[in-house]
C-alpha cells in the first residue's frame, strides 16, 4: 500500500511539472488564447469594463471653449520604462523549475545600457528592423542595448508572436522610450539650416566684392573695366 501511494504521488508530482512547464512554455510564447492566467486576466478585464460603463455620466456641452494646455517641450523629451513591473511569476518559475524573470533595471543600470548604446551608435544608424532614420517617430532602448523604431518592434513582436531581440535574440527583455535619435536629427536638421545660411551670405558677399574689387587677371581686369565704363552714365 506504501509503494502505491508513493507511486500514485510520483505521478502527481510528475503531472504538475509537465502542467506548469506547458503553461510556463505558454506564457514565454505569448499565446493569449491557450493561457489559463490570460483567459482569467481577461474575465478581470471585461468586468472592469462593465464597471466602467456603469460608473460613466452624462456630459453637458455647454458651447463655452475650453483652455487646452500645449504639452511642455520637457514632457515630450521625458523618458520613461514600458514595463516597470516584471510579469507574474508562472507556475514553472514558483515550482522552482525555471528561474525567475529578472528584476526591473534600476535608473543607474538604465544609464549604463544606453552609455553601451552611445558606444555602439545606434541612434545614428538607421533602425534595423525598416532601415530608414529614426528622425522624429517614436523610439525604445532594450535591456540589452539595441535601439528600434517603437512601432517596428511591435509589428516583429505581432509577427514572431515572441517577445526576443531581433538582433541578439535575448528573451523577455525590458524596454524604455528615449529621444535619442529625435534630438540628433534635430541637430542635423540645424545644422543644414545654417550651412544653407551661411552659403547665401558668402555667396552675396563675394557677388558685392566683384563689383567693387577689381580682379588681378588681365584679361577679367579688362572687362571689369569695360564693364564700369558702360555702366557709368554721364550726369
Amino acid at each position: 500500500m506504501l509503494k502505491n501511494k508513493g507511486h500514485s504521488s510520483k505521478k502527481e508530482n510528475l503531472a504538475v511539472n509537465a502542467v506548469a512547464l506547458q503553461d510556463h512554455i505558454l506564457h514565454d510564447l505569448q499565446l493569449r488564447n491557450l493561457s489559463v492566467a490570460d483567459h482569467s486576466k481577461t474575465q478581470v478585464q471585461k468586468k472592469e469594463n462593465t464597471s466602467l460603463q456603469r460608473e460613466t455620466k452624462a456630459v453637458i456641452d455647454t458651447g463655452l471653449k475650453k483652455t487646452t494646455q500645449c504639452p511642455k517641450l520637457e514632457d515630450s523629451e521625458k523618458e520613461y520604462v514600458l514595463d516597470p513591473k516584471p510579469p507574474p511569476l508562472t507556475l514553472a518559475q514558483k515550482l522552482g523549475l525555471i528561474g525567475p524573470p529578472p528584476p526591473p533595471l534600476s535608473s543607474d543600470d538604465w544609464e549604463k545600457v544606453k552609455q553601451r548604446s552611445l558606444l555602439q551608435g545606434d541612434s545614428v544608424q538607421p533602425c534595423p528592423i525598416c532601415k530608414e532614420e529614426f528622425e522624429l517617430r517614436p523610439q525604445v532602448l532594450l535591456s540589452c542595448s539595441h535601439v528600434f523604431h517603437r512601432a517596428c518592434l511591435q509589428a516583429f513582436e505581432k509577427f514572431t508572436n515572441k517577445k526576443t531581440c531581433p538582433l541578439c535574440r535575448k528573451n523577455q527583455y525590458q524596454t524604455r522610450v528615449i529621444h535619442d535619435g529625435a534630438r540628433l536629427f534635430r541637430i542635423k536638421c540645424v545644422t543644414r539650416i545654417q550651412a544653407y545660411w551661411r552659403g547665401y551670405v558668402v555667396r552675396k558677399w563675394y557677388r558685392n566684392l566683384r563689383k567693387t574689387v577689381p580682379p588681378t587677371d588681365a584679361k577679367l581686369r579688362k572687362k571689369f573695366f569695360e564693364k564700369k565704363t558702360q555702366d557709368w552714365k554721364p550726369a
